[in-house]
């Protein structure tokens, strides 16, 4: 059986949707070269009309990818670094996405928007290392944060062939890993339904992207005295409130680790849902990135800044202790 990674799965994605649909093609900053290598070899087999090296103004070629969209195509957008979404906000937020909705849906808009390699890199400091995935969940852009090898595909895959703007993280920590699958079983991944990777009946581990890795390995740790079930969301928006809410009526504890920073992001929302709306027999914690935090350059520092299995181990103990 084939041993993907998840950079490699990703790359197949785009691939298979090019052949599948001739609408679809890919713009961005060396993407000819696959400088991430999400594109490579793709150039090769679809050519420069549909692989288009862009100029370095990511204003404009995500404009551009709007106005294609609208034309009939379905442009996919590499962006090398996850704050350049901080540029095109506008562009996503107050364009692309409100184009249907302004319109009564005559008019659609099936842009792909991918970061791969988002999060903290070694060393990249504070302007390459941001998970911004809260800012577009918040203004209800589709945003998917895959986990896993097969994930990276199916999720992209959906991505590519909505109606509807999708960002699509992919975090650096999560790109080299692999996993055993056979690629007849690779298929398309629903938006806004979560998955749970280890079932427990003590408390509910919410992870976002790659730290459903860092939940399974605490997870196994306290095997022994706590039984914790793993929850990946895989979309921020939509969110499976649903799925979220299952899990919680069987362990009615629960704990959210996720990779932004603590104020307005993501985990507070799924804290304070699951608070107003689901079964809950302890206080919520949350383990994120400190308030306001800007990665340093310092590798020691950068990951003093990031979530730690020991913080969510923490976080999980005290969680069962006060329920």
């Amino acid at each position: 059986m084939p041993n993907l990674s998840y950079l490699k799965a990703l790359n197949r994605a785009i691939g298979d949707e090019m052949e599948r649909d001739p609408a679809v093609c890919v713009f961005g900053e060396d993407v000819g070269v696959a400088v991430t290598h999400a594109t490579a070899g793709l150039l090769r087999r679809f050519g420069p009309e549909r692989i288009v090296d862009t100029p370095i103004s990511e204003q404009a070629f995500t404009s551009f990818a709007t106005g294609a969209a609208m034309a009939g195509l379905r442009p996919l957008i590499e962006f090398q670094i996850p704050a350049l979404l901080f540029l095109v906000f506008e562009q996503i937020a107050n364009q692309a996405h409100k184009f249907s909705l302004m319109t009564g849906g005559q008019t659609r808009v099936p842009v792909t928007y991918l970061l791969p390699g988002s999060g903290s890199r070694d060393s990249w400091a504070g302007q390459h290392s941001d998970h911004p995935y809260s800012l577009f969940a918040h203004v209800g852009v589709k945003t998917a944060v895959p986990a896993t090898a097969a994930d990276a595909y199916g999720l992209l895959a959906t991505a590519i062939r909505d109606d509807d703007p999708v960002v699509v993280f992919a975090p650096n920590a999560a790109l080299g890993l692999r996993e055993d699958l056979d690629f007849a079983e690779l298929a398309p991944v629903p938006l806004g339904v979560g998955r749970v990777h280890r079932t427990g009946a003590d408390v509910t581990v919410v992870a976002v992207g790659h730290l459903v890795q860092d939940a399974l390995a605490v997870a196994e740790e306290l095997s022994g005295s706590i039984s914790v079930e793993v929850f990946d969301p895989r979309t921020l928006y939509p969110f499976d409130w649903s799925g979220l809410a299952a899990s919680l009526e069987r362990t009615g504890r629960l704990v959210v680790v996720d990779d932004s920073n603590r104020s307005c992001g993501i985990g507070a929302e799924i804290l304070a849902t699951a608070a107003e709306e689901m079964r809950l027999t302890a206080p919520p914690r949350r383990v994120t990135r400190p308030d306001g935090a800007v990665l340093p350059f310092a590798r020691e520092l950068d990951l003093a800044c990031q979530p730690t299995r020991a913080q969510l181990r923490a976080a999980v103990e005290k969680t069962v202790r006060a329920g």
